[in-house]
């Protein structure tokens, strides 16, 4: 009975967000999109789509979505919106950051990019136009790949921190105190294996066509390079997602090692309690900003 129920809502919600995107005006973007997808189709083998294609999607996005945080060191005006003002970036952490993540993308991450290709070959997850799912599916997997992965990414992280194993991984994670954009993907070896996994799963259990796996890596992309970014914008359109963590809220874990685990949503560290001393440090704040006044 609840399952006929749980179905009769979504095929509602289905519709309903059907209705909305009918009445919508036509995305003039579309029609260059589905000649530039056919043209990559046409010109190219599904091999290097999954593998070469992704890489260039990967390493485009992850240095593009830097960049803004990477400028506003050098704009005057965005100092006072940095959350660890007293921590400036520097040439060297940056420098270092950037050959860690050379090696990272291209001797671990690479290979695993490879294996997409035998994913969807496996799987027969189709490349097609025709097939490409309509804009609001795509968002519903890409917002269950985030539940997925920030679940797995919770308790990964938080053993991470375990006293016997911190020093061995996740450590090199922390080396910057005060995170900026560049430093999201900067970890050990093994951290990247560990804590990737969580984008995998996702991939493997709702995806249904080669397009999910470009807009998911863009989502996470753009997630986890704000939270790095070391910067709380106040007209982020980020933060009007309900539960969305943001750079705060990873900001204050990098500032003291402990707590804020999640990678996304902070329903996980509300639920163990391990955001307690963000809570607290965050009325301490309130309450002296009522004193200045």
């Amino acid at each position: 009975m609840a399952t006929n129920e749980s179905v009769n809502i979504f095929s509602s919600a289905s519709l309903a967000v059907e209705y909305v995107d009918s009445l919508l005006p036509e995305n003039p973007l579309q029609e260059p999109f589905k000649n530039a997808w056919n043209y990559m189709l046409n010109n190219y083998t599904k091999f290097q789509i999954a593998t070469w294609g992704s890489l260039i999607v990967h390493e485009f996005l992850y240095f593009f979505f830097c960049l803004p945080g990477f400028l506003f060191q050098f704009i005057p005006y965005m100092k006072k919106y940095k959350i660890q003002k007293d921590k400036p970036e520097t040439w060297e952490n940056q420098w270092k950051c950037f050959k860690v993540l050379l090696f990272n993308h291209f001797c671990i991450q690479l290979p695993l990019i490879c294996g997409t290709y035998y994913f969807t070959e496996y799987f027969n997850i189709p490349y097609d136009w025709e097939r490409m799912p309509r804009w609001y599916m795509l968002l519903a997997r890409c917002f269950g790949c985030a539940v997925i992965e920030d679940t797995w990414h919770y308790f990964l992280h938080r053993l991470l921190h375990h006293k016997r194993i911190y020093k061995y991984i996740h450590k090199i994670h922390h080396e910057f105190q005060s995170p900026f954009g560049m430093e999201a993907e900067y970890a050990h070896p093994l951290e990247t294996l560990i804590l990737g996994t969580g984008f995998f799963i996702g991939i493997m259990l709702l995806c249904d066509h080669v397009i999910l796996l470009w807009a998911w890596v863009t989502v996470r992309l753009i997630e986890t390079i704000d939270v790095h970014s070391g910067y709380d914008i106040p007209l982020n359109p980020l933060n009007l997602i309900p539960f969305y963590a943001g750079s705060r809220h990873h900001d204050f874990h990098h500032m003291n090692f402990i707590g804020n685990y999640a990678s996304t949503f902070t329903w996980w560290d509300r639920i163990f309690g391990t955001d307690s001393q963000y809570v607290a440090y965050n009325e301490r704040m309130k309450q002296a900003e009522k004193k200045t006044e």
